[in-house]
């Protein structure tokens, strides 16, 4: 059976004032190490932000939600072979990972950590709040956190002791993500389904009444993830891979 606490998970976005000791927080980010990694690298880093000073200057990178400088601890969770290449140049061998395909398996090396982590850190009480901010702004943590070359932001977790209990987000049913064997295309009749219930929580029709829109599907699509936005931020994040050499 899988534990309650996965199956309850809330985004928190309060905090006490109580701080995160460095001890609990080492053992949890020790133990998360333990979670997969290709060819056994650890293709990860983490920066620990804990001063107001590094906070604050991190905060307009996740747009200045309120989290980043009220929570105890910032982790931001970085892509990382600049150690793995220092250590083959230090070892009479020749890296080759200044690429994309090294930025997505290093790239995948921290965010299996992250996830690893948000499960430990959530299991001994802690709450987080996942910033998926990062990847919209990495050259303004890039600069602030001072990250060399092949090191690239991917994951910010505000992480401190929870100040509230949200009610819990929707999510899709089971069927609508798993498929049998191959891939199954959805038809307007799955779609439906799929949906229904998300699309008449009263939230979600409220969000639709009040931006003058006729369905949910239009709040992310006009409002939230833009295609001007999103044309705009994949520049800006090829720009920033570009810079950290991952990309020629």
């Amino acid at each position: 059976m899988m534990k309650d606490s996965l199956m309850t998970r809330r985004t928190i976005r309060q905090y006490s004032g109580r701080d995160v000791e460095p001890e609990l927080l080492n053992q949890l980010l020790a133990a998360s190490a333990r979670t997969q990694t290709m060819g056994n690298l650890q293709l990860y880093s983490v920066v620990v932000t804990r001063s107001a000073e590094q906070k604050a200057a991190l905060a307009p990178a996740h747009f200045n939600q309120p989290m980043v400088q009220q929570a105890p601890v910032v982790l931001t969770i970085c892509a990382d072979f600049r150690r793995t290449t220092t250590w083959a140049q230090c070892r009479q061998a020749h890296p080759g990972y200044d690429n994309f395909l090294s930025f997505l398996n290093a790239a995948t090396d921290a965010l299996l950590f992250t996830q690893t982590f948000c499960n430990l850190a959530e299991g001994a009480g802690l709450g987080l709040c996942f910033l998926g901010t990062t990847i919209y702004q990495p050259q303004a943590i890039i600069d602030v956190l001072q990250l060399p070359q092949l090191v690239f932001p991917v994951a910010t977790l505000t992480v401190g002791w929870p100040a509230e209990e949200p009610p819990l987000s929707d999510r899709l049913p089971v069927e609508s993500f798993v498929h049998s064997e191959t891939y199954h295309d959805p038809t307007p009749e799955d779609i439906d389904r799929f949906y229904a219930e998300k699309e008449a929580l009263e939230v979600n029709r409220e969000f639709v009444r009040i931006n003058n829109k006729e369905t949910l599907a239009q709040i992310f699509t006009d409002i939230r993830y833009t295609r001007k936005d999103n044309e705009a931020l994949s520049q800006t994040l090829l720009d920033a891979l570009r810079r950290q050499g991952f990309l020629e």
